[in-house]
């Protein structure tokens, strides 16, 4: 499970009190309930809201001061700002992908390219089914894709498309699979 941790403009220090609520606040805590509904419904998450000045130590020691701040397993991904979509939920996806083992069969493409294409037609060509995802239409499947793929290739290489893991075993690209197939490696 993934936690995700608000701290909004509210709460108590002292003599001090917030009485003024906070716009982005009230949007980011949208924006995550929200994209936990939809982008990322297949993801066991727990969020847990707090009041920043009642507990303004706990951001400030991992370096968030100004909320709302969200925190994805202890780590800053936004503060000061209501909170973009996008990087919450690359930043959840990355921290699932670390608890999470990849099961079954994927391509990870796009439209229009050729090697998964190729990638494609020897998978089909195999009887192997598998399931597709369109890293361009899908930004979920592209968070996905890059942190599966990037711990294991080296870290300053370039990632092109397909990914492709069969049996939830790390294959390569489209010249690795027509490979694996032509030499019976992988099969339905």
């Amino acid at each position: 499970m993934v936690k995700v941790t608000l701290y909004k403009w509210a709460g108590r220090w002292g003599p001090f009190k917030i009485k003024i609520p906070c716009g982005e606040c009230a949007i980011t805590k949208d924006v995550i309930a929200d994209t936990l509904a939809t982008e990322l419904s297949d993801i066991a998450v727990e969020v847990e809201t707090k009041e920043w000045l009642s507990n303004w130590w706990q951001p400030l020691l991992k370096g968030g001061w100004h909320a709302p701040i969200v925190m994805v397993e202890g780590k800053v991904v936004s503060q000061g700002v209501a909170l973009n979509r996008g990087l919450f939920t690359e930043a959840v996806i990355k921290e699932h992908c670390k608890e999470s083992l990849i099961t079954g069969n994927h391509l990870f493409g796009k439209s229009g390219c050729p090697h998964c294409k190729r990638a494609k037609e020897a998978l089909d060509g195999a009887g192997i089914e598998y399931e597709y995802h369109n890293i361009i239409k899908s930004p979920a499947s592209l968070y996905e894709m890059m942190a599966r793929v990037k711990p294991v290739i080296d870290a300053k290489t370039p990632v092109t498309v397909p990914q492709i893991w069969v049996d939830g075993k790390y294959v390569g690209g489209a010249d690795n699979i027509v490979k694996a197939v032509k030499r019976r490696q992988v099969s339905a």
